[in-house]
């Protein structure tokens, strides 16, 4: 491909060899030689394509707001001769990002290192990738395409928040499932004897009977979970407040499994992530997060209605924006399902009571940072 310049230099070597035929200038007709030969020899300097290979690695390829990422590109030379410096073109996030690589010796590599936008939350493609190189004067120019693609995912920024009220505490005596959390008093079921189990939990009459070693299967009975809903209809968020009820959704999802309960995240668009018996948050619910947008077709608050908790003493977080009195309705609607309710709002008119919904925590907040000092205080009551 013939760059600027190297359109000018033909053109002005055409010139330079027809003015000087026709005016019989011979110093013009060396010029206009010598500009034909720069020019031939930025083709003959084409021909030398670099013949490597490149691979792409995203450091971490999960981040949240604001961390640091980075791309890395890393450049074999397969050629048995030197090969030119090259130029890598990425496509992150709609915008190109170059990389110069130097040239490389016979089985050369090198790693080129550039950072990668982690400003706002979303779901980001790093690639198509194009390998390039020109002569020394820029006057041509090639590219080669590598239809490799990674992705890049940022999640929403997490605030110091307290999990939902629950409304109570576990219940030692109520009723267990198989899926509650273990190491509870409550007797729930016999299984096979698994290595490492406590020997105390040995039950001898069920051992005899079958012939294979029992153990009683203990639990935490009514173990409180807790589901979080995000509004993704469009019409509440007019106000732009979108981020911050997704990065209060994630907060209540994070501070519910960093205190041990099991935590699930719901969109009224549908989608659905889970993260059961605390320890480390799952990347499913913050990847839900990260790709979550609102959308104008979105049901919004009504899609309540259609959600039945998992079991008894389900506790509810619902996040808004600023929604309309018969959206929150369907709030009351279904508040006898859950444990307790909490229904958070967020919106650009500060001060402006929230929604009377009976038997909920009802919390109207402009941002996510006054969310935070706002729940904190309320809940610690």
């Amino acid at each position: 491909m013939i760059t600027r310049s190297g359109a000018a230099m033909i053109v002005a070597a055409g010139v330079l060899l027809v003015a000087g035929t026709l005016l019989d200038y011979p110093e013009l007709v060396v010029l206009g030689l010598g500009a034909t030969a720069v020019v031939v020899a930025a083709a003959g300097w084409m021909l030398a394509r670099p013949d490597v290979v490149v691979e792409r690695r995203i450091r971490p390829d999960r981040v949240a707001e604001g961390d640091p990422a980075t791309g890395v590109l890393v450049v074999t030379n397969t050629a048995r001769r030197r090969s030119p410096p090259i130029v890598a073109g990425e496509m992150v996030d709609g915008r190109q990002v170059g990389v110069a690589v130097a040239s490389l010796p016979p089985g050369g590599r090198h790693e080129a290192e550039y950072a990668l936008p982690t400003t706002r939350r979303g779901v980001f493609q790093v690639g198509p990738l194009t390998i390039g190189h020109s002569d020394p004067l820029r006057l041509m120019h090639v590219r080669r395409g590598f239809e490799t693609r990674s992705v890049l995912r940022v999640h929403p920024r997490l605030l110091p928040v307290l999990p939902l009220p629950t409304g109570g505490s576990p219940d030692l005596d109520g009723p267990t499932s198989v899926t509650a959390q273990q190491g509870g008093v409550a007797f729930h079921s016999l299984r096979d004897y698994v290595r490492g189990d406590d020997l105390r939990l040995v039950h001898w009459r069920s051992t005899a009977r079958t012939g294979r070693l029992m153990v009683r299967h203990n639990v935490v009975p009514r173990e409180p979970r807790m589901m979080i809903v995000l509004d993704t209809s469009a019409a509440p968020y007019g106000d732009g407040r979108f981020e911050d009820a997704v990065r209060i959704a994630a907060s209540l999802a994070a501070a519910a499994v960093t205190h041990g309960f099991p935590a699930e995240v719901r969109t009224t668009g549908g989608d659905h992530a889970v993260a059961d018996h605390g320890g480390a948050l799952t990347v499913g619910i913050l990847d839900l997060l990260a790709g979550v947008v609102a959308h104008e077709r979105d049901p919004g608050l009504p899609a309540l209605t259609g959600m039945v908790p998992r079991d008894s003493g389900v506790t509810l977080g619902v996040v808004t924006g600023q929604a309309s009195a018969a959206a929150t309705a369907a709030v009351s609607t279904v508040r006898p399902r859950f444990a307790m309710v909490s229904l958070i709002q967020v919106s650009g008119q500060p001060g402006r009571p929230g929604p009377a919904v009976r038997g909920a925590l009802v919390l109207n907040v402009r941002t996510c940072d006054d969310f935070a000092a706002a729940w904190n205080t309320r809940v610690a009551r």
